[in-house]
């Protein structure tokens, strides 16, 4: 079965297809900066690279034309006819508690996505573009959806409730939903995979460290708790986002400061984190860079808060599950940091954690095994694959 992955951001569309029979990429690519003056294009096929070629894309619709295009192309496309794709996998963001597994995309499950819209206002819309350009351009082929909350279903009322009027949860469904399910299921089953362990027995750490960040506490390969909440802004000090702040804050931003709402929701998403705590940008590899490089005090401070709450987050979940068996880092910071996790790592022997600091520095694509001898914690660094993920829970989907 060969499946196109399609990720419809805010103002981008990540794609990949896939030949699942071969667990195979035949092309991958991203449109970017959708709807601006000048759009880019990366496309790369097993033989063809281009990489952020200048385009005009207007919209999500066209973005898509564009993709199909390119994977028909005569001379770089895997494919000669449409008909040739057969279906299509959606990385989906919020469907509340409607959902706890993959779905058959349907007109009832885009009404759902609509409800949800005001959860996830960059998501949802951008998911439901997508949907309905596939729908035009590839009738009849199946379309399923991979939402991000899903994962989180199995995570308790102790742990999704905030302590706020029981009211705003039965009547306004406020309550932990939790993201990045699908990169924190493929990675923690490849772990017990990787260690020959039925995951049911396993208790595991998963630290999704990007521009976005999470943490997932698994206990028999269910999540039972996560970083991320009502919205992807709590949890872990992230790129641009605050993370977990004293709520009062935003109070205060309105009332002394005479924010307005918009003010304070755009300080928080985009102006915070770690561009706001450095000064200098939200991009790691700049941080990093000036660490290492440049001694930047600002670039050092920023960086300590940030590994902090990562430790702090790890430490709380190993608390809830009474122990754990493997942590792991994934996601562009997590797998090609080294810096962060020697500092997340650092004096967590108590719980069993040492790092391989020669190890830890060696840059090398896979799965990488990143604990001393000593260590009673596994810690793994393994690449994420949310695309071959929802290519196989599209298949699964499909099969049923």
């Amino acid at each position: 079965m060969k499946i196109l992955t399609i990720n419809c951001g805010s103002s981008s569309v990540k794609f990949q297809f896939i030949d699942l029979e071969r667990e195979e990429v035949l092309a991958k690519g991203v449109v970017e900066k959708i709807g601006e003056d000048i759009s880019l294009i990366t496309y790369k096929s097993k033989e063809y690279t281009k990489k952020k070629e200048p385009v005009q894309i207007d919209d999500h619709e066209e973005a898509i034309l564009t993709i199909l295009k390119s994977l028909m192309d005569k001379e770089h496309g895997p494919i000669h006819n449409k008909k040739e794709i057969d279906a299509v996998g959606h990385r989906l963001v919020h469907a509340g508690e409607y959902y706890s597994g993959s779905v058959i995309i349907d007109d009832h499950v885009v009404e759902i996505m609509r409800k949800c819209a005001a959860l996830a206002p960059l998501h949802n819309p951008a998911n439901i573009l997508g949907i309905e350009a596939i729908s035009k351009y590839l009738p009849g082929v199946p379309q399923c959806g991979v939402f991000d909350t899903a994962y989180h279903q199995t995570i308790p009322s102790r742990a999704y409730l905030y302590a706020i009027p029981y009211c705003f949860y039965t009547k306004h469904k406020i309550r932990r939903y939790g993201f990045h399910g699908t990169s924190h299921k493929y990675v923690s089953q490849i772990a017990a995979e990787y260690y020959n362990k039925n995951i049911k027995d396993l208790k595991i750490i998963s630290c999704h460290i990007g521009n976005g960040s999470s943490i997932t506490a698994i206990e028999g390969g269910k999540s039972i708790d996560t970083s991320m909440g009502f919205t992807p802004l709590e949890g872990l000090v992230m790129g641009t986002r605050s993370g977990d702040i004293d709520p009062a804050i935003p109070i205060y931003m309105m009332k002394e400061l005479r924010m307005s709402v918009d003010e304070v929701n755009v300080t928080l998403n985009k102006k915070s984190g770690m561009i706001g705590l450095s000064t200098l940008s939200n991009d790691m590899r700049v941080i990093e860079d000036e660490i290492l490089k440049k001694k930047n005090p600002d670039a050092i401070r920023a960086h300590e808060v940030y590994a902090y709450r990562i430790k702090k987050y790890i430490g709380s979940y190993t608390a809830a599950m009474n122990g754990l068996d493997i942590l792991i880092f994934t996601g562009g910071v997590g797998e090609n940091m080294p810096i962060l996790r020697s500092l997340v790592c650092k004096d967590m022997d108590y719980l069993g954690i040492q790092l391989n600091e020669t190890v830890n520095y060696q840059f090398v694509d896979g799965i990488l095994e990143l604990q001393n001898k000593d260590s009673k914690v596994k810690v793994l660094k393994i690449p994420t694959n949310e695309e071959l993920m929802i290519a196989k829970e599209t298949m699964k989907t499909l099969n049923k």
